[in-house]
């Protein structure tokens, strides 16, 4: 790292009739094939039970979801056991009615802020580009990768170009590295199990072994840089967005080339970046002192 920066399988033939409606197969693909569609029903019978306790005009036993879903009050005794240990129902007092669990807040203020990132996000990139002179980035972790939603570009005739839906690696970006260095260690794992690290560039970290150490470094001083690790003359600086629970949503970083994101210039550069992420998170909920 430059130190200017770092300090068997069964073949299943599925046939159909006139119509192209497929057909039940018989024998182990057929039997695999039922009960993929089981587990599919379960979870349509879960959600349908959720969808009871939301319209219903108060709590309900679990006699009367059987009756509104129409199914035997053993099934639906198993539904509520599961949603019940996962927080997504809750037993009144009593014992014999149901309502809506907490989980479903804290998952519905997550989804909610997500969905209306992008549009909260871009009056700070906005800004950040005006304080830098770079282009502004905000991206999502998603299935191993970093996915680009929204830029801010720089108004300097050379700059990085509009990125939006762009899929990028982990290891070698400043926001890959900042949305697993905040991870915890069990989901870091996960991650990480099987990654491949692979080379785009001379200064791309390629061990497993030199990952982790530099996620510690992003973890001691805030944010993360990538030294021209994903393409050849391009720096860039992430720090974490964190939504109301104070757990990384998303990060936002910015990309210049190496003639002008030098490291004399990191200390302005990287607490501009902190600026901002610190105040989306606040517009989130995000309290630091909590």
């Amino acid at each position: 790292m430059n130190s200017l920066l770092t300090s068997g399988v069964h073949l299943t033939k599925i046939h159909y009739t006139r119509g192209l409606q497929p057909v039940k197969l018989a024998g182990p693909a057929g039997a695999a094939e039922e009960a993929g569609n089981y587990h599919v029903r379960v979870i349509d019978r879960a959600v349908a039970l959720l969808d009871q306790l939301c319209t219903a005009s108060g709590d309900l036993s679990g006699v009367e979801l059987a009756e509104r879903l129409g199914l035997h009050k053993s099934t639906v005794h198993r539904l509520l056991a599961v949603l019940e240990r996962n927080d997504l129902v809750e037993r009144r007092p009593g014992g014999a009615r149901y309502g809506l669990g907490w989980r479903l807040f804290e998952l519905g203020m997550v989804a909610g802020a997500r969905l209306d990132l992008p549009c909260r996000a871009k009056p700070y990139l906005a800004r950040l580009v005006e304080e830098t002179g770079e282009t502004a980035h905000l991206g999502v972790l998603h299935q191993s990768q970093i996915v680009s939603l929204v830029n801010v570009e720089s108004h300097h005739s050379v700059h990085t170009p509009a990125t939006i839906g762009r899929r990028i690696p982990l290891h070698c970006t400043s926001q890959g590295k900042v949305s697993l260095a905040f991870l915890r260690p069990e989901e870091l794992e996960v991650s990480l199990r099987g990654y491949n690290f692979e080379p785009h560039c001379r200064n791309t970290i390629t061990t497993r072994e030199q990952f982790l150490a530099e996620l510690n470094l992003v973890r001691e001083r805030g944010y993360a840089v990538d030294n021209e690790e994903f393409e050849e003359g391009l720096r860039c600086i992430a720090a974490p967005v964190r939504d109301h629970s104070g757990k990384v949503m998303a990060a936002i970083s910015i990309a210049g080339p190496c003639f002008r994101v030098t490291g004399g210039r990191l200390p302005e550069l990287s607490h501009a970046v902190l600026r901002a992420v610190g105040d989306l998170s606040k517009s989130l909920g995000y309290n630091p002192s909590a």
